[in-house]
């Protein structure tokens, strides 16, 4: 039990290393996704793309000054 739990604790860790970096690229993809279910289609990708950029670089920064 204990092999499965430590298992299971490096592939979430895999995936959600970085808090901020996580929470903010699905902050960008759901801002993305409302504006192409309710605006318009051509910002969205402009929008995801240039977000998840910006999220990037902050999470650099941040680990940068630590």
């Amino acid at each position: 039990m204990n092999i499965f739990k430590l298992i299971m604790g490096e592939l979430f860790g895999l995936f959600v290393d970085d808090e901020f970096l996580a929470v903010a690229i699905l902050a960008v993809i759901a801002l993305a996704a409302a504006i192409a279910h309710w605006g318009d289609h051509s910002w969205a990708g402009a929008i995801l793309l240039l977000g998840c950029l910006v999220v990037v670089t902050a999470s650099l920064a941040r680990a940068r000054v630590k």
